[in-house]
This record gives structure tokens, C-alpha cells and sequence, in this order.
């Protein structure tokens, strides 16, 4: 079976970059995985992307080494499934609570006996290898976002969850869950204490804890604080800052 590189990363202790997909296109989806991103995130939670538009972006990211992964709307274990058989190696549910949650999650993705994931991997086979199957338990990651004042007050109890691989620090609900502005590379010091707590805590249970960035400079930060894994920019804030730029450029030149 083809191995999960990001699995590899932290089993040898290094941090992965991770970019994020918010326009549903194949192109946009292949010419981001070009980019030497480590994976890449369909976004179907807060993205344009509907379940119908997965298959084409997955196709488009497996012309790469990138690894694709799918944030799902909602903890649902049928489009979690589904996501999984059409070949993607990640999968990130938003607002998990409670431990009870993050176990539903894990067991959407992993075959019988340990988990209740249909057998069915129609795309997911012919991406990861002919004994898929045999091996899926093994190499699909499953991310819980912590996010809410709830998954705050359960953090310990999700992260000894079996089977949970990561937690994944939503930071704008997180704000929120703080009574705070909601805001991406959010500099409280509040909101700074309680992504390292939740570090720390991921790092207790032996899970990693990723941290979703808005800037390459936050990102660098969050490696240096000990995350394993940063989400460092989206194809649409891309788009927007590349047009911005040649404009501001423009402006100043012809002044």
C-alpha cells in the first residue's frame, strides 16, 4: 500500500506543512499540490467545495507525493467514509466535544474490528495499492478539532482517545470559545496559552497537535513552539494577496 508520508514525518519527528483548498476546481486542487506542500486540505466545512467536487481535486492532488486530505462539514460518518473510499489519506472533523465524538470519528475510519468503516474503497483502492485494504487502518490519519468550550473542558479525555492521530486547533471558534475576537494568528496571550496547553496535552496522550495558520510567520512560530504539523496559507488567500500585490505594485509605479 502507499504509505501515508505524513504518518512517516512524525514517526521520524519532523513538522508538516499543510496547505488548504477553499475553491472547489480540479486545476486549483493540482497546481497547489505542485507547490511542495507536505498534504493538501479539501475544505468542505467552510470551503465552495461540495462532496461532489472531491473526486476531481483528489485526482488532481494524486498527480503529486502531496497527501491529500478532506476536512468533512460535520462529524458524519458517512461522508467520512466516503471520503476515505474515494482515496483521501486525512480526514479533519470540526467542533469534536466530547470523547464519545472523537471515538465515532476514529471509527468511521478504521475497517472492523476496531472501527465500523463500510468496506468499499472504490477510488481509495486503485490510489493506495491492490492490499489497501489490509493496511488503511494503519495509514489514514484522523485529525479532531478542538474549538469549542466544550472540546476545551473534554480536551484530556478526547485526546486519550483511541486511535485519534492529532488534534487541530481551529483558532477563529477557538477564539470564541475564549470570548475573543475570532481572528487567524491570534496574538492574546490568552488564546497563545490555550493552543500550548493544548499542545501539551496532544503530547501527553502521544498525539500530535496541528495549528492552523493564516501566515508563514505564525506558522514558523508554532514549529518553534513545538507543533507538528501547520497549516500555512489557502489557494483563495493566495489568489487575493497575489492580485493585491501586482495592483499595490502597479499603483506605486504609475503614481
Amino acid at each position: 500500500m502507499r504509505s501515508n508520508k505524513i504518518k512517516q514525518m512524525w514517526r521520524d519527528g519532523k513538522c508538516a506543512t499543510l496547505g488548504w483548498l477553499s475553491v472547489s476546481h480540479g486545476l486549483t486542487a493540482e497546481v497547489m499540490a505542485r507547490q511542495g506542500f507536505d498534504a493538501l486540505c479539501i475544505d468542505l466545512q467552510h470551503g465552495t467545495s461540495e462532496l461532489s467536487d472531491v473526486l476531481p481535486m483528489l485526482q488532481a492532488i494524486s498527480q503529486t507525493d502531496t497527501v491529500p486530505v478532506v476536512r468533512v462539514a460535520w462529524n458524519e460518518p458517512a461522508t467520512i467514509m466516503k471520503a476515505l473510499d474515494l482515496g483521501a489519506y486525512g480526514i479533519i472533523v470540526p467542533l469534536v466535544n466530547t470523547a464519545a465524538e472523537a471515538a465515532m470519528a476514529v471509527a468511521a475510519c478504521r475497517y472492523p474490528p476496531v472501527g465500523m468503516r463500510s468496506m468499499g474503497p472504490v477510488r481509495a483502492m486503485h490510489y493506495g495499492g491492490g492490499d489497501y485494504v489490509a493496511h488503511a487502518n494503519d495509514e489514514m490519519v484522523i485529525m479532531a478539532m478542538i474549538e469549542t468550550k466544550e472540546g476545551l473542558a473534554n480536551l484530556d479525555a478526547i485526546c486519550a482517545t483511541p486511535g485519534l492521530d492529532a488534534v487541530y486547533i481551529g483558532p477563529a471558534d477557538l477564539s470564541f470559545a475564549l470570548g475573543l475576537e475570532p481572528r487567524g494568528d491570534n496574538p492574546d496571550p490568552l488564546h497563545l496559552a490555550t493552543c500550548d496547553k493544548i499542545l501539551e496535552t496532544a503530547h501527553k496522550h502521544g498525539i500530535k497537535a496541528v495549528m492552523h495558520c493564516a501566515s508563514a510567520a505564525f506558522a514558523a512560530g508554532a514549529v518553534k513552539r513545538g507543533f507538528d504539523m501547520v497549516m500555512l496559507t489557502s489557494d483563495f488567500a493566495c489568489m487575493m494577496a497575489g492580485a493585491r500585490l501586482q495592483l499595490d505594485e502597479f499603483k506605486a509605479k504609475t503614481a
